[in-house]
């Protein structure tokens, strides 16, 4: 993640471009072209994410009642392909596409959500389960079929999942009596954590993307400047 000036954006009816990197529609599939240097010891990262949707959706989920954040799934159900130059980084699997879009900050609405996409044999099923500043909640699953199809899913209770690193709280959808547990570490920040969990999801076990935002630990004053450092920033680029 590099935070770039205007000058390093470029976007087209299938291309975003933000300063090397970009996002490229080809006709069936989405190739995000990486070229970037990461922290902490400055390593160029290149390579290729190909996403290949099984169907895409027009569905969004409003997050708030005015409609000021809104989740959009365009791909819950995806085959994707790394490609990246780092040994043991490239492979095939089970993917997805989504994105999240607001006018307002996130901190200025929310303290709190967990999310998770969870592969079935018959497509995928989404959670989020949220906090808002203003003392409501929101708790929605909803299924995908391959062909993109959308239906309700019954929400299986909230359990607990281990603390990481960073001490965040996490808790994800899981059949009564199952423990989820995370089979592989993703992101683990002082507000935000993302992994890879296994859970059983109305009878099915699934390995899938769970994330836990704390919303309340990012408006501390104490973590800007953390982010500063550990985000690079670059005002000009020329793609000359």
């Amino acid at each position: 993640m590099t935070d770039r000036g205007e000058k390093a954006l470029d976007l087209s009816r299938d291309r975003l471009q933000i300063g090397p990197s970009a996002m490229v529609w080809k006709t069936d599939r989405l190739e995000v072209q990486i070229d970037e240097i990461c922290t902490p010891h400055a390593q160029r990262i290149r390579g290729t994410v190909t996403i290949h949707p099984s169907a895409l959706t027009d569905q969004e989920l409003p997050l708030t009642d005015d409609g000021a954040h809104i989740w959009r799934p365009f791909a819950p159900t995806a085959r994707i392909e790394v490609c990246l130059n780092r040994p043991g980084w490239s492979w095939a699997g089970h993917g997805y596409f989504d994105a999240n879009f607001g006018t307002r900050a996130l901190e200025t609405d929310f303290d709190y959500w967990t999310w998770g996409r969870f592969p079935l044999r018959d497509g995928s099923a989404c959670f989020y389960d949220l906090e808002r500043r203003d003392g409501t909640t929101l708790a929605t699953g909803v299924g995908f079929q391959v062909d993109g199809t959308p239906y309700a899913v019954e929400m299986p209770p909230k359990q607990r999942l281990s603390r990481p690193l960073w001490m965040v709280r996490r808790e994800t959808r899981c059949d009564a009596g199952y423990r989820p547990l995370q089979v592989k570490a993703m992101l683990d920040a002082p507000f935000y954590n993302r992994s890879a969990i296994r859970t059983r999801i109305n009878g099915e076990e699934t390995v899938g993307v769970h994330e836990a935002l704390d919303l309340g630990r990012f408006r501390k004053p104490w973590l800007m400047p953390v982010l500063a450092v550990r985000v690079p920033r670059r005002q000009h680029w020329s793609a000359g």
